[in-house]
């Protein structure tokens, strides 16, 4: 260990409730003091001994400062942060679609919906049931008695059928 690292952990020390006092007026909070006398214990170990410090008090005194004012200035960042985002979640914009879209939407619906109801059997109902059921191809095979490849070409009809309809202006 240095001999300015020594002179200035026997300083910190001796000056540690002046230094923790004049902190926690500073940053209005005594966690954030103590965090301060800690890193500022950690920094100290560091320093070496050349150039030699004139006057280790007002040294350390400014080590202090200097971290609580880094303290200071990230805390009213993170603060500056949190308030933009409290923002975005409270003012937010009306995002819901225009009417002409809501009607355009509409239209798609009942053109997709007739042509659901438009598909022959058993293409209509084996799509239903693997699309709005959830059964699989295989469980539909199954209830059919038929091949699961009977099955993939109904449910790729109807697929074609509705692609069409999307398609068209």
């Amino acid at each position: 260990m240095s001999t300015n690292a020594l002179v200035l952990s026997h300083l910190l020390l001796r000056e540690r409730p002046s230094l923790m006092k004049r902190l926690r007026r500073m940053l209005r909070d005594e966690r954030a003091a103590e965090d301060v006398t800690q890193g500022l214990w950690l920094k100290i170990q560091t320093v070496h001994d050349h150039p030699p410090i004139d006057n280790p008090a007002a040294y350390l005194h400014r080590l202090a400062m200097n971290a609580a004012t880094d303290v200071l200035r990230a805390s009213k960042r993170r603060g500056a942060e949190i308030e933009a985002a409290v923002a975005d979640v409270l003012w937010v914009e009306d995002d819901s679609p225009a009417p002409d879209r809501v009607a355009i939407g509409r239209d798609m619906l009942e053109r997709i919906m007739a042509a659901l109801e438009a598909l022959p059997e058993p293409t209509r109902t084996i799509f239903r049931l693997n699309r709005f059921e959830g059964l699989t191809q295989r469980e539909i095979a199954e209830r059919y008695k038929v091949s699961t490849t009977i099955v993939e070409r109904h449910i790729r009809r109807a697929l074609k059928a509705l692609d069409d309809v999307r398609n068209q202006p």
